[in-house]
């Protein structure tokens, strides 16, 4: 079973609370930790609880702080939005559920409320959030006021929305049904949906909609005259009591509230001695209007009566407070156990809990997105700091990045060269780099050894210690050295230098693993909602079928070390069987040593790139194909392809391509490209510490 399940609404008011309540009490009964999260919460006053939380851990005694329980108000989401930071909204939240995941052996999400000027952005956002914590959804939504084809229409509409953005729907549930249109709205969304999910409705039940006196005393800010421990009282009807007594007596039903200036005495006692008889139903309580307090006698008689109505005055005039009533949008709260228990019931009566625990057993997440995959890379690096070199130490991407990770606590950075140029540069564009271990290769300590242990591994190539000493002031030849002598974990570099000029010392001495005949490099190509491998981009120009075969193997085996589940596309211009030639026989060739030497790994070849990753033309070129349609890992047939292919999809699509990630060496040794941003080497320096984590 996963272990998190997302709760969302497609309005304010539609009975969230309902379902959150209903599947906590089913889960704690076959599971012991279950934890409760909120993403985004209404703004409350300083001091002030959310309402969601507090109910759900005070009510199910959950192990959790409300801090921990939820990650930004709508407040600070609204205003991250409008500076275009719409990624710190997703890490944020990423984070913090992050930290529950640790905890919980399930956790219930809820989604936001649609209650505040950020309505707006939040059906986007509620699927922004789901899709990156890959959770299975809920969809809820309010039939109120609503004809049968607007609501079910509207239904279906966010049902397919979601399903697009590649989420799964567990189950759809129809809240506030009129009692007598409950079958017909479960028919018609049978109908509608179809295979998509099960879908459920439930009826509107009064008590539930029913404002207790607490609500009303908060909403028309009144104060509390008599009864205080009788403030959760659940009111029914309300009525006015503007007529005589006798004949408003007659008004009277199961829980009214009575509402009545504060000088009608009549009205107060009549109202009272009725809840005290048999003979009249229950009054939840009064509603003093417009600031008029009774007169002093009739308040001492009222002090000596021995009842659980509570009296609260308001400053409103009588009509004024009818209204204010009446448009109360009533809550749940911690304290309103007969709706909690009312809510818990509805849902045992009208929707399959156990069939929706049941659907979550077989739910498996569709694959890692960008903003998932960056963050589990972050906690990854940080869980063993490593030590990375960075040759380029004068150019001002390396120091801005540098930086940043170092005061992030990922890894601990050296930089090459001259150390006054370096801090002049850092001065000039404002960057702290006091954290930041320098050296100038020329005056370093360890020159020397390096450059001895060089003459010795390249002797047979003719280098002696006078070439040993040139090579050495190299930058990229010395953070090698770096890195081979153990004084470095990894090296990052090409922002400046070529390819070739950052791996040929890693080629001359680092060397490649036991049984590696091809170093490639692979990039992790971050697309709008799933991350794919892309391989060999930017080292092999032409590889043979065989070191084909050997970039495939070696690129699944990063795919799987980065989290990513391995199905492999040998791509060419021909899918299947249909393409004669060349260059599309080498694919079919490489693809088949793949399936000899490595039979586990699901592998497809020769396949084109749209059937390999959009699964309605891999299912009508290649319907047997387990990969057809689902590739991650995509194998191009030569740099020529590979390298403007991930340019291409890069510049038109907005993706995140991080790389090239070199495979095949001894230790972590990648390259940049010339055009970096400061993001590319942020992160191609996180993906080489955790590569040195491993060698």
């Amino acid at each position: 079973m996963t272990k998190a399940l997302y709760i969302a609404a497609l309005e304010s008011h539609s009975g969230k609370s309902l379902v959150v309540l209903g599947l906590m009490q089913l889960l704690l009964g076959k599971m012991a930790k279950v934890g409760y999260f909120r993403p985004v919460i209404d703004d409350v006053k300083e001091g002030a609880i959310d309402n969601h939380i507090n109910t759900v851990i005070s009510h199910f005694d959950l192990d959790l702080s409300v801090e921990d329980a939820f990650a930004l108000t709508q407040s600070q989401v609204v205003d991250l939005f409008n500076d275009g930071r719409q990624g710190d909204i997703l890490d944020t939240i990423i984070a913090k559920y992050k930290q529950l995941e640790k905890r919980f052996d399930f956790i219930l999400v809820e989604g936001s409320d649609f209650s505040s000027d950020g309505s707006i952005i939040e059906f986007d956002l509620n699927i922004d959030i789901a899709k990156n914590l890959g959770m299975p959804v809920i969809l809820i939504d309010n039939a109120r006021g609503k004809t049968l084809d607007e609501f079910c229409g509207n239904l279906e509409s966010a049902v397919n929305t979601y399903i697009q953005k590649g989420i799964e729907i567990l189950g759809v549930v129809a809240n506030k049904v009129h009692p007598e249109n409950v079958a017909l709205v479960n028919e018609r969304l049978k109908d509608e949906l179809n295979t998509k999910t099960v879908s459920y409705a439930v009826p509107r039940v009064k008590k539930l909609s029913h404002p207790t006196v607490h609500e009303i005393l908060d909403s028309l800010d009144g104060k509390v005259l008599f009864g205080k421990e009788n403030l959760d009282n659940q009111t029914g009807s309300f009525g006015v009591g503007a007529m005589q007594l006798h004949n408003y007596l007659t008004h009277l039903r199961d829980n009214s509230l009575v509402i009545t200036p504060g000088d009608r005495s009549d009205i107060i006692l009549g109202a009272l001695q009725a809840n005290l008889s048999d003979n009249y139903p229950t009054i939840s309580g009064i509603v003093l209007t417009g600031g008029i307090l009774p007169e002093t006698s009739i308040l001492r008689l009222l002090e000596g009566f021995e009842t659980h109505v509570p009296i609260i005055s308001v400053q409103q005039g009588t009509f004024e407070a009818a209204n204010s009533v009446g448009n109360i949008k009533s809550k749940i709260y911690a304290k309103s156990k007969q709706k909690i228990a009312t809510s818990i019931a509805l849902f045992n009566s009208h929707i399959d809990g156990e069939l929706l625990l049941q659907r979550l057993e077989t739910f498996e997440p569709k694959g890692t997105t960008p903003r998932m995959f960056q963050y589990n890379l972050l906690q990854r690096a940080k869980r063993h700091k490593k030590h990375i070199v960075l040759p380029e130490g004068e150019d001002a991407r390396i120091l801005e990045a540098a930086s940043e990770l170092c005061a992030l606590g990922v890894v601990d950075i050296t930089l090459l060269g001259n150390q006054e140029e370096i801090e002049k540069k850092a001065m000039q564009l404002g960057i702290r780099i006091s954290h930041l271990n320098i050296i100038d290769p020329a005056s370093a300590e360890n020159f020397e050894k390096y450059a001895t242990t060089f003459c010795e591994l390249r002797r047979h190539k003719g280098v002696n210690m006078d070439v040993a000493r040139d090579t050495m002031l190299d930058v990229s030849y010395f953070g090698t050295m770096m890195v081979y002598q153990g004084d470095a974990d990894g090296m990052v570099s090409g922002a400046v230098h070529t390819t070739q000029h950052t791996i040929r010392p890693a080629l001359q001495f680092v060397k490649t693993k036991p049984g590696i005949g091809v170093v490639s490099s692979v990039f992790f190509m971050c697309l709008e909602n799933r991350v794919s491998v892309f391989g060999d981009c930017a080292i092999n120009p032409n590889p043979t079928a065989e070191q084909l075969a050997e970039i495939a193997i070696s690129s699944a085996a990063s795919a799987e070390e980065f989290g990513i589940k391995a199905k492999i596309a040998m791509l060419s211009y021909s899918s299947g069987s249909s393409g004669k030639g060349e260059e599309v026989d080498k694919v079919r060739k490489a693809t088949e040593l793949v399936k000899s030497s490595h039979p586990h790994l699901q592998i497809e070849g020769p396949i084109q790139y749209d059937a390999a990753v959009d699964p309605l033309v891999g299912k009508s070129k290649l319907p047997d194909s387990e990969v057809a349609g689902q590739a991650s890992v995509l194998i191009f047939p030569d740099l020529n392809t590979g390298n403007n292919t991930y340019k291409a999809v890069q510049r038109e699509t907005g993706a995140l391509a991080i790389g090239p990630m070199l495979q095949g060496l001894n230790k972590p040794v990648n390259d940049l490209s010339r055009g970096c941003t400061v993001e590319d080497v942020f992160n191609t320096v996180i993906v080489t510490a955790i590569q040195a984590q491993e060698s």
